[in-house]
C-alpha cells in the first residue's frame, strides 16, 4: 500500500513539474503534500481546552449534582494535566506554528493516556462515556500518516485493556452496588475496537482526499500563475521598450551633435562615435521588442481553430503513433459556415488539449487523431486514439485527482493528477470533457471536448487587451 501511495505521489509530482517547466515545481508541490500530518498548534489547544470543559463540567456534574461519589482530587488532577499542557504549550510556541507528524501524534498519545486515565477512575469499561476514547484516534486518523494513526489506535486499545484490568467500579448512590455483568463489559471493549478500526479507515481516506484534492487544485493554479506571469512579462516588455525610447532618442542626439564639435583625430571622437553606434544599436532592438509585442498580441487575441490543434498537437508529433489532425464543419445540416472559426488563443486550452493528445499517444497502437468540428452553436474537439481504451472502472474515476489508469511500471506519464488540471483548465473556459470509448468493433477511448460556439469563438474585430 505504501509503495503503490509513493509512486502516485511521484507521478503526480512528475506531471506537475511537466506542466510548469522547471524543477522550482517539484518544491512547490512537494511542500504542499508536506502539509498533510502538519496541524496548527491552535487547533490542537483549541480542542482540548473544550475537551478540559466538559470532562470538569462531567465530573463536577455526576458528584455534586447526582450525588455520586467520585475520586474527585484524581480525576481533577487528570484534567488539570491537560490544562497544563495547553498553558505550557501557548507559553513556549506560537499559535499559528504547525506541528510536525510526530509532534502532533504525541499530543494526540496525551490525550488518549489522559482520558484512558479519567474513565478508569469513573467506571472503566462501565463508564457510557468510554467511547470517547475515539475522539484523539479519529482526529489522529485524519491529519497523520498510517503508521501513527495505527500506533494511535493500538495505544487507545491497550489503555482499555488497561481499564478492564485496574479500573475502578462505576460510582453509584451511597449504600448501594451496581453490578455490571461481565459480559457488557466484554461488550463495550468490542465496541470501542470496532468503533477504532471503522473511524480510523474512514476519517483517514477522507483526510487523504482532502489533502490530495487541495495539492491537486494548487497545481492548477500553478499553471495559470505561470502563464499570467509570462503574460505580465510581455505586458512589462512592452511598457520597457516604450518609455526608453524617449531618453535612448535624446542620447542619440545630443551624441550626434557632439560629434559635430568634434573632429575627426581629435580627442573623444571614438568614445562619440561609439556612443552613436550603441545607441542606434539600443533603438533597433526597442523597435524589434516592440514589433514582437504586437505580433504576440495579434496571435494572442485571436487564431484559426486549426490552428490551435495543430500548436497543442505539434509538441507530439514523431514520438511514436502518427498524430492526425482535421478540422471541418459538423455534418448533417448542423453546421455553420465552411470556413473555420477564430478562436480565442488561451494557453490552458493549448496545455489541455496537449495533455489529452499525450495521454492518447501513450496507448495508441499506430494512430491519434485529433479532430475539430463546428456549428453554428458549438465547437468540438474529438482527441481519439487506437489503443485498449478506457477500463469500466476508470470511465466512472477520470477526473478525480490522483487516479490513474496506468500501472506503477507506466509512471512516467500517468493521467491522474494531468487530467485532473486539463478538465479543470477546459472547465474554466466553459468546455465540457466526456471521455468514453469507441464502439466496437472498433478500438481505443475517445475525449470530447464541447464549448459553446459563443465561449470560444473570437468576436469580428476582437483582440486581447
Amino acid at each position: 500500500m505504501n509503495q503503490i501511495a509513493n509512486e502516485i505521489s511521484s507521478t503526480a509530482t512528475d506531471v506537475a513539474v511537466r506542466v510548469l517547466g522547471g524543477e522550482p515545481a517539484r518544491e512547490t508541490l512537494k511542500s504542499v503534500g508536506s502539509a498533510f500530518g502538519r496541524t496548527r498548534l491552535r487547533t490542537l489547544v483549541s480542542l482540548r481546552w473544550m475537551a478540559i470543559a466538559g470532562q470538569a463540567l462531567a465530573v463536577l456534574f455526576v458528584n455534586y449534582g447526582l450525588g455520586f461519589e467520585l475520586p474527585l482530587a484524581a480525576c481533577l488532577a487528570a484534567i488539570g494535566a491537560s490544562a497544563w499542557l495547553n498553558v505550557a504549550l501557548m507559553a513556549v510556541f506560537p499559535s499559528q506554528d504547525l506541528s510536525s507528524p510526530g509532534e502532533t501524534a504525541g499530543q494526540l498519545a496525551f490525550d488518549t493516556v489522559q482520558l484512558s486515565v479519567l474513565i478508569g477512575l469513573t467506571g472503566g469499561l462501565q463508564n457510557p462515556f468510554l467511547l470517547m476514547i475515539l475522539a484523539p484516534v479519529t482526529v489522529g486518523a485524519s491529519r497523520l500518516l498510517p503508521a501513527y494513526a495505527g500506533l494511535l489506535a493500538l495505544l487507545a486499545l491497550a489503555c482499555c485493556a488497561g481499564m478492564a484490568m485496574w479500573g475502578l467500579d462505576l460510582p453509584w448512590r451511597p449504600g448501594e452496588h451496581l453490578e455490571i455483568p461481565v459480559l457488557y463489559e466484554a461488550g463495550q471493549f468490542a465496541a470501542v475496537a470496532i468503533g477504532l478500526v471503522f473511524f480510523s479507515v474512514s476519517s483517514w481516506r477522507t483526510g487523504r482526499d482532502e489533502a490530495k484534492l487541495v495539492q491537486a487544485l494548487d497545481a492548477v493554479q500553478a499553471v495559470l500563475s505561470r502563464e499570467q506571469q509570462l503574460s505580465a512579462l510581455g505586458a512589462l516588455a512592452a511598457a520597457t521598450a516604450h518609455e526608453l525610447g524617449t531618453p535612448l532618442a535624446t542620447v542619440h542626439l545630443a551624441a550626434k551633435e557632439l560629434g559635430r564639435t568634434i573632429k575627426p583625430g581629435q580627442p573623444g571622437r571614438e568614445d562619440v562615435e561609439l556612443i552613436i553606434e550603441q545607441a542606434e544599436r539600443c533603438r533597433a532592438i526597442l523597435k524589434q521588442i516592440s514589433k514582437r509585442r504586437h505580433m504576440t498580441d495579434a496571435a494572442m487575441a485571436r487564431t484559426p481553430l486549426p490552428s490551435l490543434i495543430e500548436e497543442a498537437a505539434e509538441p507530439h508529433m514523431g514520438s511514436g503513433p502518427h498524430v492526425q489532425c482535421s478540422c471541418s464543419p459538423l455534418a448533417g445540416g448542423e453546421g455553420g459556415d465552411d470556413k473555420a472559426p477564430d478562436v480565442i488563443r488561451k494557453p490552458e486550452i493549448i496545455h489541455a488539449l496537449g495533455a489529452f493528445i499525450e495521454n492518447a499517444v501513450s496507448f495508441a497502437s499506430k494512430e491519434v487523431s485529433v479532430n475539430a468540428r463546428w456549428s453554428e452553436d458549438e465547437i468540438r474537439v474529438y482527441v481519439t486514439d487506437d489503443g485498449p481504451g478506457f477500463a469500466p472502472s476508470v470511465l466512472t474515476k477520470l477526473g478525480e485527482p490522483y487516479f490513474s489508469e496506468r500501472s506503477i511500471e507506466q509512471r512516467g506519464g500517468g493521467m491522474g493528477l494531468g487530467f485532473f488540471i486539463a478538465v479543470t483548465l477546459l472547465e474554466r473556459t466553459g468546455a465540457r470533457v466526456t471521455p468514453y470509448n469507441r464502439q466496437l468493433p472498433a478500438r481505443g477511448a475517445v475525449v470530447r471536448i464541447v464549448w459553446p460556439r459563443k465561449a470560444l469563438e473570437a468576436p469580428p474585430g476582437w483582440i486581447e487587451t
